[in-house]
């Protein structure tokens, strides 16, 4: 299926439903952390990604693990120890993942200086219309 056609109802929808997944933060900084890796721990991965609450690690994991994209694999020992890699699926978002990771660090920058500009010009543009005074009625 291609996704040329954004009138087409299901494309929409599986933009819509690829982007919930594979577009908030934490999945992206999973999945790129593990295309660096064969695999990982959990608590190595957790030590990866600065601000990254357990709770919501497991969750991330979980779902890109429900989606295809990530294997956990449990080892029988005492304790027993867990790994998490990519599938063959999960590689195929290796370059695009990367591509994204290289973008926002050439021009997070310029994205810094855009907003410091536009909150300048609103701020400015507040203080210049009159305020409008509300009126009790007694």
């Amino acid at each position: 299926m291609s996704l040329q056609d954004t009138a087409d109802r299901s494309n929409c929808t599986a933009m819509s439903d690829v982007l919930n997944r594979i577009g908030d933060k934490w999945s992206v900084m999973v999945v790129g952390i593990l295309a660096r890796h064969d695999t990982i721990r959990f608590n190595e991965l957790k030590r990866s990604i600065n601000g990254v609450s357990q709770r919501m690690l497991t969750l991330t994991l979980r779902n890109l693990e429900r989606d295809g994209l990530v294997t956990r694999t449990i080892y029988p020992e005492v304790p027993p120890r867990v790994e998490y890699g990519l599938t063959q699926l999960g590689k195929t978002l290796t370059n695009p993942i990367q591509a994204l990771w290289n973008w926002s660090a050439e021009h997070h920058g310029a994205i810094i200086d855009a907003r410091a500009i536009y909150d300048q010009r609103e701020t400015a543009i507040a203080a210049e219309q009159p305020r409008k005074a509300a009126y009790a009625r007694g």
